[in-house]
């Protein structure tokens, strides 16, 4: 079979613990954020949730699966009973597990959610599995990279000379945190061969190892490393994009209800916009699918339960605020 999206990355599970008491300090300009918990003590909290196949590429191809595109995913889970639950959430998604490796003597990645009101704090550890590019039937129309544990440098450096060597190939790069640390250089492949860059403005500073604040100046200087499309997400400012026919900001869609919970919101922007693009959608028109789509995730437990299907979507579309537009900068 061709894919229109293979996404390679880390999958884990996630269990959502639901504190109940706890404080959160920030500074004066409510940035830098801290989350307190009484130290030495029994802490109560309301409830947990367990989500299995999760995690930043497993939930760009549950949303691709989700909005009618043939899905895959590369990545790698343990041999123990907790590898079943990230299969079955595959299967139950539709998501292909041709290109998924169990490898023995490892353990499923297994995260814990700290869920206060609607932000949360994921307590994280990445199994050291020995990673590898798959041998693949045929090329995916898209390849949807994002994050991997610290040892996957090499793994990186193989995905790299494999989408140089096949420039039909559209790559679309959603770094996490250690694809950010590895720098702009170490990746240096991926970066060129980048269809569509995604990151949030911090992250954007963060890998350009600058302070600029302007969205424009920041996609711009991402762009001359290689992406033809960058993409940065600015909270409830909205989403700013660019690409060789201009650049725009899309505002953020009106939650109908405060949102519950905010894990997987970028994703779903980032994953939604890849496959209406595949669709044949212009930048702007795709991108203002994505923000709807993340718009509905945080509505709902973990980063796949709220993910919408086409007709969902073109339904909150047609009842879009007037002021839903994109907005030349």
């Amino acid at each position: 079979m061709r894919y229109d999206v293979l996404a390679i990355g880390d999958t884990a599970i996630d269990d959502f613990i639901r504190l109940k008491d706890a404080r959160v300090n920030c500074d004066i300009n409510d940035e830098n954020c801290m989350l307190s918990l009484r130290f030495g003590d029994k802490v109560p909290f309301e409830f947990n949730e367990v989500v299995g196949g999760v995690g930043n590429s497993a939930n760009a191809a549950v949303a691709c699966a989700r909005l009618g595109l043939k899905s895959a995913f590369r990545t790698y889970v343990g041999d123990d009973d907790r590898a079943r639950l990230c299969l079955d959430a595959f299967a139950a998604n539709s998501v292909s597990t041709e290109y998924v490796a169990r490898q023995a003597g490892k353990q499923t990645n297994y995260h814990y959610v700290l869920w206060y009101e609607s932000e949360r704090t994921i307590l994280i550890k990445h199994e050291e599995y020995e990673y590898a590019m798959p041998q693949l039937s045929e090329e995916p129309t898209w390849i949807y990279l994002s994050s991997m544990a610290e040892h996957s440098l090499p793994y990186h450096e193989e995905i790299g000379r494999y989408i140089k060597e096949h420039p039909g190939i559209k790559v679309a790069f959603q770094p996490g945190t250690f694809q950010m640390k590895f720098g702009m250089n170490a990746l240096k492949d991926i970066y060129e061969r980048t269809e569509i860059f995604f990151c949030n403005k911090e992250e954007a500073q963060r890998i350009l190892e600058s302070g600029e604040r302007d969205e424009k100046k920041l996609m711009e200087a991402l762009r001359a490393r290689g992406p033809r499309t960058v993409v940065v997400t600015d909270g409830r400012k909205g989403a700013y994009a660019m690409n060789d026919g201009g650049a725009w900001r899309i505002p953020m869609y009106p939650d109908p209800k405060p949102p519950l919970e905010r894990t997987g919101a970028g994703d779903a922007t980032s994953s939604t916009t890849v496959a209406y693009l595949q669709l044949g959608y212009p930048l702007a028109e795709a991108l203002m699918r994505g923000v709807i789509n993340s718009m509905s995730v945080v509505q709902e437990i973990g980063a796949q339960k709220g993910l919408l299907t086409r007709d969902q979507i073109e339904e909150w579309y047609a009842k879009r605020p007037a002021d839903f537009v994109p907005t030349a900068l």
